[in-house]
């Protein structure tokens, strides 16, 4: 089997990629951080992961319970780089709980039906029922970011949106929706390292688009979009928490601990949650580029 999209991956860590980019992954040993703004030096340990995920996820189940016994409804937006870990993150998410009651929602192109709707037309039929927990795995965000970054929108449509995304927002959460945000954020190194175990790995090579490959070049101007886009939806009805993760244990860990210590719900651990770690997530000002 050939490489996927004629080895354009490799072909930008060859020829394109910034030598300090390069360097770090040729460099990399085992568990290394391959950002240096990355507060750790190395990941985190498997069997400390693994105790305290484990734990969480009851918390998770707990969680449900509450939803499902109070017909709360819980939204999960989940954006960020590519490559950034975020189908592994929202798996750890949904990993114990009633798939009846826990849905992912990942939308393909809009159809050309929907390209002529509102802009936020096609997500509202995905929002969730009394009791239901909602994972959107991207969502409206495609605007702010990827559709600027590629062209796939004016810039006067992105105004439009942006106009419009916190009224949006406000209103699902006026609505009694619980809604939160997360964006998970990793380093160019990081980023590229990750795509080349993918384009190498027949099992993990679906998980290309040419978008990531066009998308290398563009690091910048995903740098700028994202960037711009957090500051203007950033707020106190809907505020962003932003994870580095560099290092995916840590990022599962404080993704789920960033939900879960906001919401009070029934048989909820006084001890057990543990606490988000402040140098791995928090708000916009926690964002680098």
């Amino acid at each position: 089997m050939g490489l996927p999209f004629d080895g354009g991956i490799s072909k930008f860590y060859k020829d394109a990629a910034p030598q300090a980019v390069r360097a770090a992954i040729a460099g990399a040993r085992k568990n290394d951080i391959l950002n240096a703004d990355y507060p750790y030096a190395k990941r985190m340990k498997r069997e400390v992961y693994e105790a305290e995920i484990a734990t969480l996820q009851v918390e998770l189940v707990r969680l449900q319970a509450w939803a499902r016994d109070t017909g709360a409804r819980i939204v999960v937006v989940f954006e960020g780089r590519d490559a950034a870990g975020k189908g592994g993150t929202i798996s750890r998410f949904r990993a114990n709980l009633n798939p009846r009651g826990a849905r992912v929602v990942a939308l393909p192109k809009p159809t050309e039906a929907e390209a002529s709707q509102w802009y936020f037309q096609r997500y509202i039929d995905h929002m969730p029922s009394a009791g239901e927990i909602v994972l959107f795995d991207r969502s409206w965000y495609n605007r702010g970011v990827v559709e600027h970054v590629f062209g796939f929108c004016t810039p006067a449509e992105r105004e439009k949106w942006f106009s419009q995304v916190n009224a949006f927002e406000k209103l699902l959460v006026d609505d009694g929706i619980k809604l939160f945000k997360i964006w998970l954020n990793v380093g160019q190194a990081t980023q590229l390292k990750r795509f080349l175990d993918r384009e190498s790995d027949p099992l993990k090579q679906w998980k290309l688009s040419w978008i990531d490959v066009e998308g290398l070049s563009k690091w910048d101007a995903y740098t700028d979009a994202i960037g711009e886009t957090l500051a203007r939806s950033h707020s106190d009805v809907a505020p962003w928490t932003i994870v580095k993760s560099d290092d995916k244990r840590r990022a599962r860990l404080n993704a789920v601990r960033s939900v879960l210590t906001q919401i009070d719900y029934a048989g909820r651990s006084k001890n057990g949650l543990g606490a988000v770690d402040p140098m791995v997530a928090g708000g916009p000002d926690l964002w680098h580029g």
